[in-house]
């Protein structure tokens, strides 16, 4: 099942104004392809000049905004699409993989990427009170929402801040600070709200996806999980599979494989050794589970991506 895509729009001119500046910003402080580290916590500047495809990876929770292209972004079998139009929020970390659609040298992709930290949507919660989010049952830890301009306007701020090194400890902080009080406040706000409030089902699925991650090499029994998490065995199925769109066995899994393939591609072992790695007893049960996910055996499946790196 695919989610909706975007729907586009003309953009009213001080949100076009403010995308173009952004545009320059991220043009300035990214002259060569490739994904940059700034000098504020958690903010990188995005460039690329193909239209690329991303390996599948664990994203972790964060905003993403296009100020020049568009973008696929894949989990399991859904996509969302999102480009200046539309801002991306991944709220808890989980596998997706990606391509761009628009890129060249002389139009490149422009984007940001502000990691979130969901301890600081905690202390805002806190600091806030009440702020009238509304309740809503587990949805999808990814979601593509329309930009706005108070929302553009608090980046743009938060990005121009790297071309006054000196205000950066000051300011930057408050200005994030903004930006997460958006982002509760827009129309998709519940989503982040739930897995930050330590009393919603939806928290408590937050942190079995992060100890999924944090062992997934090992066997992973439903009920030990739950237990882990307070959560009946149905509802943790349930709430899981609203949020990531897999089941804890089908998560599990997908961080396994995408894991083996990492070490086959980066450290060269070969694939009875890196399904051993990441939890596999059975080189011919990795096997048929790798196929099945990639399309391809391993051996075929590497040499088609040496081809194309």
């Amino acid at each position: 099942m695919n989610a909706p895509e975007p729907i586009a729009k003309l953009l009213d001119p001080t949100l076009e104004q403010r995308r173009v500046e952004l545009a320059e910003c991220i043009d300035r402080g990214a002259r060569t392809p490739g994904s940059f580290v700034t000098a504020i916590d958690g903010l990188h500047l995005v460039r690329y000049e193909e239209c690329v495809r991303s390996f599948p990876a664990l994203a972790q929770p964060a905003l993403c905004i296009l100020a020049q292209g568009s973008k696929e972004v894949c989990l399991g079998d859904e996509r969302y699409i999102y480009d200046p139009l539309n801002f991306m929020v991944v709220s808890v970390a989980m596998p997706i993989s990606g391509r761009l659609l628009e890129a060249t040298p002389e139009n490149p992709s422009l984007s940001i990427r502000l990691d979130i930290d969901p301890a600081d949507i905690n202390t805002l919660i806190a600091d806030a009170g009440p702020m009238g989010v509304p309740s809503r049952p587990s949805q999808r830890g990814l979601y593509v929402e329309q930009m706005d301009n108070g929302l553009l306007d608090a980046v743009l701020r938060l990005v121009r801040l790297l071309e006054t090194p000196k205000d950066i400890a000051m300011l930057a902080p408050l200005v994030r600070r903004e930006i997460l009080y958006r982002l509760l406040r827009g129309q998709q706000g519940h989503r982040l709200y739930e897995l930050a409030v330590g009393h919603s089902q939806t928290h408590r699925v937050s942190r079995a996806i992060a100890w999924i991650n944090q062992h997934f090499q090992q066997g992973l029994r439903i009920e030990d999980l739950a237990r882990e998490v307070n959560l009946s065995v149905s509802t943790l199925h349930h709430r899981f599979k609203a949020v990531t769109s897999m089941s804890p066995l089908q998560y599990q899994k997908q961080l396994r494989l995408q894991e083996a393939r990492r070490l086959m591609l980066n450290e060269s072992l070969d694939a009875s050794e890196a399904g051993y790695r990441v939890g596999y007893e059975s080189p011919s049960q990795f096997s048929r589970e790798y196929s099945r996910h990639f399309g391809a055996p391993p051996l075929r499946d590497l040499t088609r991506l040496r081809m194309s790196i």
